[in-house]
């Protein structure tokens, strides 16, 4: 799938729900691998922060990114309704230190969003795949993340308040294409016996009634709930039984989790990359999303690119009878088995290797040891293949490569390990010539990595 940005510019207006700020947000589209960017259009220079976890400088009460002194409040909303319609790339303007909250749900975003449409770009997506279990826990709350190899991405959330009126709950997004309708309208809820001291400590200065679900579980005398009307700028009223303190109701049973959900989205669009699993959050909160987002994060620094999925069940793109038709090496020379993935930008390949290769006779003997300059060679056969998929009749043309560049050998390739390949375009091809990157993976590490120049050639 092809990254995607907005079809066009829109704005939000509204106040903050923390400062109570009247605030423009300008979203714009934005070009290929650039992420989703935050730029104070307030502040000298107009700083931008990239949102990304290593930047979380605070989650009380909603995910702040921040730089230096520069911050942006109570992001999640927004990236959540970005990364739900698949938007790979925006920059979000605004002229102060927060979003607006709207009805604060993620609902506005999601109708922008949809009336100015989006636009495929003409990179991949890279996507973050989970291939095993991974866990993140708050030990001191019994709250946990925890995702699971999946298709695509899905998202389950468990809530549990000890409140008469907001107990356990539940809420489930199998599909993104589905978060507009169920889950985006979803409100954020407070209960009355917080308020009092999230205005003490500077927050919800913009909240009321209009903006979140006000939850009222335990006895106040009325003085004390007038005070706290007044505290807020909100209109008193009586209230004498426990529930929902909202002139709105509730759009679902279960709306607190939904709202949740959104949060957990948003908080997890901070990993930078789209996401292949199934999240499965415990009694989350905006420190622990952000705490595994930052887990992967450390994990995509680590390495710049994921092992590609390899399924030996899986019917190859091209086969070694494909293969033999494609390129001209022969044994012991041809070392490209299949190709299991290929895109127009990008191809994996495969190579099994063997005990009975011809060049192990002398590298080593007593200690077989795949040469390295084969394994580049492997990877530009690769690239080669990659290259005559740009042609018509690529049979009559075949590939040179001209420059070879950046090869570093990281691990020893042995007899028994299947070597993967993975090879994309770093520039377009020009004049019948393009760079291109390759990785070698044996499991999960890079074994082999190089930059090489590719000239394609037509036949005489």
């Amino acid at each position: 799938m092809k990254q995607l940005t907005l079809n066009a510019p829109f704005t939000v207006k509204g106040k903050g729900l923390h400062t109570g700020m009247e605030i423009e947000a300008h979203f714009m589209p934005a070009p290929e691998n650039h992420g989703y960017k935050f730029c104070r259009t307030d502040l000298e220079g107009e700083p931008v922060v990239d949102a990304l976890a290593e930047y979380v400088v605070d989650t009380n009460r909603g995910t702040v990114i921040g730089r230096g002194d520069v911050r942006i409040s109570t992001v999640e909303h927004a990236l959540a309704a970005l990364y739900a319609a698949g938007i790979d790339n925006c920059l979000i303007k605004l002229n102060g230190p927060e979003l607006p909250i709207l009805d604060g749900s993620a609902v506005v975003y999601c109708e922008k969003i949809a009336e100015v449409g989006v636009a495929e770009q003409s990179l991949d997506k890279d996507y973050y795949i989970i291939k095993q279990k991974i866990e993140s826990r708050d030990d001191s709350t019994g709250a946990s993340i925890v995702a699971l190899p999946d298709d695509a991405f899905a998202v389950d959330v468990m809530v549990q308040f000890e409140s008469s009126v907001l107990g356990n709950q539940f809420a489930t997004l199998e599909n993104l294409a589905d978060f507009h309708k169920e889950v985006s309208s979803s409100r954020t809820f407070v209960f009355v016996r917080e308020i009092e001291p999230l205005v003490k400590a500077g927050l919800i200065k913009g909240g009321d009634l209009d903006n979140a679900i006000v939850i009222y579980d335990r006895k106040m005398e009325q003085p004390r709930l007038d005070s706290i009307a007044d505290l807020m700028g909100v209109p008193r009223r009586e209230v004498h039984e426990f529930g929902y303190v909202n002139d709105r109701p509730l759009q679902f049973e279960n709306e607190p989790a939904r709202h949740k959900l959104i949060d957990v989205i948003g908080d997890l669009s901070l990993i930078g990359r789209p996401l292949k699993g199934r999240i499965i959050a415990t009694r989350p909160g905006h420190a622990l999303n952000t705490a595994f987002s930052k887990q992967i994060r450390k994990e995509i620094k680590r390495q710049d690119i994921q092992a590609p999925v390899y399924n030996p069940n899986a019917v190859p793109v091209m086969d070694n009878m494909r293969i033999r038709e494609l390129l001209p090496h022969r044994y012991p020379f041809l070392l490209v088995d299949k190709v299991i993935d290929m895109g127009a930008s990008y191809i994996v390949g495969v190579k099994n290797i063997t005990t009975n290769e011809p060049f192990f006779q002398g590298h080593f003997p007593q200690e077989p040891v795949l040469p390295g300059v084969l394994q580049v060679e492997a990877m530009a056969q690769t690239g080669g293949l990659l290259v005559l998929g740009t042609v018509d009749d690529p049979e009559r043309y075949s590939t040179y490569f001209m420059k070879i560049d950046n090869v570093k050998f990281r691990q020893k390739v042995v007899p028994g390990d299947t070597l993967i390949f993975h090879v994309s375009f770093l520039t377009p091809m020009r004049r019948g010539c393009a760079m291109m990157k390759g990785y070698a993976f044996v499991g999960e590490k890079i074994v082999t990595e190089c930059e090489f120049m590719a000239q394609i050639v037509k036949n005489k």
